[in-house]
């Protein structure tokens, strides 16, 4: 860090529920610069991925876009499909990533933010400079996320089963942002991390 030219990777990752696309919004609102890893594969799942997503899983495109319905079906419950689609998608997401990170460089932006829902658990974390784990405590998490809609109790057991802890994501992180103390609070974390980013570089 502190390199000329050089970029802070912030990673950003957090639990379901903890709030992780609200702070990723507040980074943006104070003109950081936000990579999103989901929207990455909204737009690839509408564009670059259709043809080879089409060939690997037959009848799961729709007008010329993925279908996450039918997609599901084919892949939910099964390793090997799963795996399948992994090896189409992770590495488009990363091209999308490093294309995003060369940009901003090149923009001279002093700090960006990977938005990442499984940073720790896909080895992420590896390409950050920094990381901010987005937290709450479990019974405001729970009831979050069980008012979303067709959302069960099993679901998010089963969610929360294929997540690291978020015990262990708050141990490794180097700043948390606790989202349960409302808006202004999470936004004046944020602001804290920007600035103690900005010294180091």
């Amino acid at each position: 860090m502190g390199r000329a030219g050089a970029v802070i990777v912030l990673g950003l990752t957090g639990s379901i529920g903890m709030g992780k696309s609200t702070t990723a919004a507040m980074f943006a609102a104070e003109g950081v610069p936000v990579y999103s890893a989901d929207a990455a594969v909204h737009r690839l799942y509408a564009g670059r991925a259709v043809p080879l997503i089409e060939e690997a899983f037959p009848g799961t495109v729709v007008d010329g876009s993925v279908d996450r319905q039918k997609l599901g079906e084919a892949v939910v419950g099964n390793r090997e499909a799963m795996k399948r689609l992994e090896a189409i998608i992770h590495p488009l997401v990363r091209e999308e990533e490093t294309a995003f990170l060369e940009r901003e460089r090149e923009k001279g932006a002093a700090v960006a933010v990977l938005d990442i829902p499984l940073l720790f658990e896909t080895g992420g974390d590896m390409r950050c400079d920094k990381v901010v784990v987005v937290t709450a405590p479990h019974d405001i998490q729970r009831s979050r996320v069980l008012a979303r809609p067709g959302m069960s109790d099993a679901k998010f057991k089963n969610i929360l089963a294929a997540q690291m802890p978020d015990a262990d994501k708050r141990e490794r992180a180097d700043f948390l942002i606790d989202t349960s103390k409302g808006m202004d609070a999470a936004r004046f974390q944020v602001r804290e991390v920007i600035a103690g980013l900005k010294a180091f570089a």
